[in-house]
């Protein structure tokens, strides 16, 4: 990857192909989009633009909370950075939740958005997981953090640790490693921060670009209710489920995930 400079920090960033750009934003796992920009249905006719967020990787580590309203900041300086006028989003999990502000604070510059399972703790389910994952914050606050890694992950992607592990090793060599050295900003910045983060009907109603929410269909509860309350707010919004998986699921099944997402960006392009 490229360390750029962006808002006065470094952002490790990674670009390949030419054509409408997209940016992917990701969440606990740095590397998650991986599989998923290699797939052939989105290469060659578009220019794929991943990055590590603030705090992740090698990008630059801040003190201090960092809100996802600061990482929208710092995507639309990467675009800027990069010469991009105008872009679509797409992300997944947390990093969903950075794709949904953007188009809310910078309509202008956001051509379509992707919400990959959405992680919004405000809806029923929210409490559910965050008991399920209770053992996983004890671990990380006994300064176990590879095993508060395994906890969680066991929890979100609904599989047996050593059955996700060796998938993420499978599809994404060295990215369990890398997030073991990324708890800190996981679980003292990012959950923070999601967990502050408001995003109700209101703010849903105001995203006026198309939309489309993807959903593994073996997923968890939490995600079930967010597709639901998306489907229910957001103006313009189509659906995707893809068949067995759960919340991993462009990790699980790149090739379904991209051929939804290249369809809808086809329908959809850039208008100057």
């Amino acid at each position: 990857m490229n360390t750029l400079t962006v808002n006065d920090i470094q952002i490790e960033c990674e670009v390949r192909g030419s054509g409408e750009p997209v940016l992917f934003i990701s969440p606990v796992l740095a590397d998650g989009f991986v599989p998923l920009v290699t797939e052939p249905a989105l290469t060659g006719r578009r220019r794929l633009i991943r990055y590590h967020k603030r705090g992740w990787g090698g990008s630059t580590h801040t003190s201090g909370p960092v809100t996802v309203a600061d990482h929208a900041t710092d995507a639309i300086a990467l675009l800027d950075r990069l010469g991009v006028t105008r872009a679509h989003v797409a992300g997944h999990s947390s990093g969903a939740a950075v794709a949904a502000q953007l188009a809310q604070d910078h309509p202008d510059r956001i051509a379509t958005v992707a919400l990959l399972e959405l992680s919004l703790l405000s809806v029923p389910a929210g409490e559910g997981f965050f008991a399920q994952a209770a053992p996983a914050f004890e671990a990380y606050a006994d300064g176990d953090a590879e095993r508060a890694l395994g906890l969680f992950m066991s929890v979100v992607s609904g599989m047996h640790w050593e059955r996700c592990r060796t998938l993420l090793e499978t599809r994404v060599p060295g990215s369990v490693a890398q997030t073991v050295k990324d708890a800190d900003t996981f679980f003292g910045v990012e959950l923070p921060a999601l967990t502050e983060w408001r995003f109700g009907p209101d703010h849903a109603a105001a995203i006026r670009q198309p939309v489309l929410s993807v959903l593994g269909r073996n997923t968890q509860r939490l995600w079930v209710e967010v597709a639901e309350f998306l489907r229910s707010t957001v103006p313009d919004i189509e659906e995707r489920v893809i068949d067995g998986v759960g919340h991993l699921l462009h990790i699980e099944r790149p090739q379904p995930v991209a051929d939804a997402l290249a369809q809808f960006l086809d329908r959809h392009p850039i208008t100057s």
